[in-house]
């Protein structure tokens, strides 16, 4: 079984005169290979989130998920020492919004969806050999654009997939998702090393990450 936890950091606004939208937009998988792998994972995540943000019993507010721009990098080095010697790997691209065609930036699900399969591209479905593939979405699409996102990721994906290869597309709230949560820390730090030039965080965990690029640089 894989396992591809894909989440996204920054917004696709494109007003930079009237508004401040994000320059960049980042979309990132979290890519697993094991059923073992994927819940030491989750079990890391359990973890910090029960040792790290929880603690007090008598605290008034429970924290229910791990978020990239939230979390304060101490945990998120705690986070990482779980996790460190689990096989996993991280493949992101960054999108460069200032340098879109106007006339894109009015088809904003059209532009997550390619950037989206530009970093599915780059993960070695040819090594799954008929394993079945999960692809986990955060959920932040309606039904309709969830409905267009699964058909072209399909549809793409379609001539490197093995055809016996079962290939099943979920789109889950991220607070009760704990390996998108995972996603979103990774996520995270490589939006911030160009949205904000900070590497702090990404420099802890690069070695993971293999593949990661700007795309209209």
């Amino acid at each position: 079984m894989w396992y591809l936890y894909l989440d996204e950091s920054g917004d696709l606004g494109f007003d930079f005169v009237n508004k401040k939208p994000s320059r960049f937009f980042t979309i990132s998988i979290l890519a697993l290979s094991s059923q073992s792998a994927n819940k030491q994972l989750i079990n890391a995540v359990k973890k910090t989130l029960k040792r790290k943000l929880n603690r007090k019993k008598n605290k008034k507010r429970f924290i229910h998920e791990l978020k990239g721009s939230s979390t304060a990098l101490e945990v998120k080095k705690y986070f990482y020492d779980q996790v460190k010697n689990i096989k996993f790997g991280i493949y992101s691209i960054t999108l460069n919004k200032k340098r879109v065609f106007e006339q894109l930036t009015k088809e904003k699900d059209r532009v997550y969806n390619f950037i989206a399969k530009q970093v599915l591209d780059a993960i070695p479905f040819e090594k799954a050999d008929e394993t079945r593939i999960e692809l986990i979405v955060d959920k932040s699409k309606g039904k309709m654009g969830a409905r267009g996102f699964n058909e072209y990721i399909k549809k793409q994906l379609g001539a490197r997939i093995n055809p016996k290869t079962p290939l099943d597309i979920y789109h889950w709230d991220s607070q009760n998702t704990h390996g998108l949560q995972a996603s979103d820390l990774f996520c995270w730090g490589i939006f911030q090393k160009y949205e904000r030039r900070k590497e702090d965080w990404y420099k802890i965990y690069k070695d993971k990450t293999n593949f990661e690029s700007l795309y209209l640089a």
